[in-house]
């Protein structure tokens, strides 16, 4: 099996495999065709997308083919292509001493949910972690792994953006000292090699089949996993017959809500944050044509800005898209120009190092676009919203947003500003959301 091992539960095309592989050395492996035809349409094997069979082009093969344009971003899968798999048993041993390194204490809630966790994976049962941001998600996971590994079984965690990915990363590999962790993404250039612990974006995903006998996928509401038809695909596709999917929200929408509420899923829900502060409520300033403004400097957000950067106080400022941040950014550094402060965006090629600045205490503030709504994490920071009212901005994204705030425990009293000219939908129920949130908090006796 040796020269196969790297190849145990994954899925990936025959012609991929050709640069390094020679068919004979395959054997052994399940080879399936790339499509299955179902009438005029064909079934990517990878993506479950469907391809019209009529769309054919000119291909490698000589032939005319037709391929699947929605998972093009992990290389083409064509109709003359193959996908190949190596099924086997995992080879990880059962362990009698505890993988788990990490010696935290959690608080009452996330005890609980911890223990649902162990329950779940241990039953082979699906369930939704359903915790406000910054209630400490990752940690009430270390058990849930460690009882996964210690019994042999194979786990991954998944995540949308690969940011949180990088994040949650050193977080788990410092918990499990012990254990080898593959850090699969886009670009990464990394060699993959087979572990019993994947970290990896939900696109990587669908280079796995079967693979998996605890998936854990985080922020199930965001950008690209939410509503994607092929990364749910994906990961239904990578476990196993008996497995058992953890899915983590802050923000689940009305239909995961009403699944909870029916007892459809089994869900933990946990409506206050581990060091039992409130979520900090958004402040509503209404304030009209602030990208159009001749001056910035007489709007209000200008002087909130001046008085953050005469109080020593890091904040993140988000702006809706990378256009009206690419607007604004001259004025910014006219104004500011004594100021320490950086931009970020989806395609930054430098937006870890600056993130990774702003949390050295480097940078006073940074403005961002949404990529920084979820899944980063700094001691002390404020948050303004500029254009609050942009359609860009959903309710989920402006919960998570709000959410940067008062995470640590020894700053858990953050502020959080919504610059916007009129309420909106996403606004309201931003706002709503986080109130009943407290609300529901403070019934349970969660708060201080």
């Amino acid at each position: 099996m040796g020269e196969l091992t790297n190849l145990i539960g994954r899925d990936i095309l025959l012609s991929e495999l050709l640069a390094e592989y020679n068919e004979t050395d395959l054997a052994g492996c399940t080879f399936r065709p790339a499509f299955q035809s179902a009438r005029r349409r064909a079934k990517c094997g990878r993506c479950g997308s469907f391809t019209k069979l009529a769309d054919t082009y000119p291909c490698i093969c000589g032939n005319s083919c037709f391929y699947c344009r929605n998972c093009i971003q992990l290389g083409k899968v064509r109709a003359c292509d193959k996908l190949v798999s190596f099924k086997t048993v995992d080879s990880f041993p059962e362990q009698s001493t505890p993988y788990l390194k990490w010696e935290g204490i959690l608080s009452a809630q996330q005890e609980k949910a911890s223990k649902e966790i162990v329950l779940s994976v241990r039953e082979y049962t699906d369930r939704v972690v359903w915790a406000v941001t910054g209630a400490g998600k990752t940690e009430m996971l270390f058990r849930g792994l460690s009882e996964a590994m210690e019994a042999g079984k194979r786990v991954c965690v998944a995540s949308p953006r690969i940011d949180v990915c990088l994040e949650l990363a050193p977080r788990i590999q410092a918990a499990f000292p012990d254990i080898q962790i593959a850090l699969l993404y886009g670009g990464e250039g990394a060699v993959y090699v087979y572990t019993q612990l994947v970290i990896a974006t939900t696109h990587q995903l669908l280079r796995f089949r079967e693979a998996f006998d605890v998936l854990i996928i985080d922020e199930i509401d965001a950008f690209p996993y939410y509503q994607n038809k092929g990364l749910y695909y994906a990961s239904e596709k990578a476990v196993k017959k008996e497995s058992s999917t953890i899915y983590l929200t802050a923000t689940p929408d009305r239909k995961l809500q009403r699944r909870i509420a029916k007892n459809q899923i089994k869900a933990s829900i946990l409506p206050a944050r581990y060091h039992g502060y409130p979520l900090p409520v958004p402040t509503i300033i209404r304030e009209k044509d602030i990208f159009s403004k001749k001056e910035f400097s007489v709007s209000k957000a200008y002087k909130q800005i001046m008085t953050l950067i005469s109080q020593g106080q890091t904040f993140l400022l988000f702006i809706p898209t990378i256009r009206l941040m690419d607007s604004i950014l001259p004025t910014f550094r006219r104004l500011f120009s004594s100021i320490r402060f950086e931009s970020v965006h989806s395609q930054d090629p430098l937006r870890k190092e600056k993130v990774e600045a702003m949390r050295n205490g480097e940078l006073e503030f940074i403005i961002t676009t949404t990529i920084l709504e979820r899944g980063v994490t700094f001691k002390n920071i404020d948050v303004i919203v500029l254009a609050a009212d942009h359609d860009v901005y959903t309710e989920a994204a402006l919960v998570q947003i709000a959410g940067r705030a008062g995470r640590s425990a020894a700053y858990p009293e953050g502020k959080v500003t919504f610059y916007l000219q009129e309420w909106t939908r996403s606004s309201k129920g931003a706002v709503r959301q986080i109130r009943q949130m407290n609300k529901r908090a403070a019934k349970k006796g969660l708060l201080l």
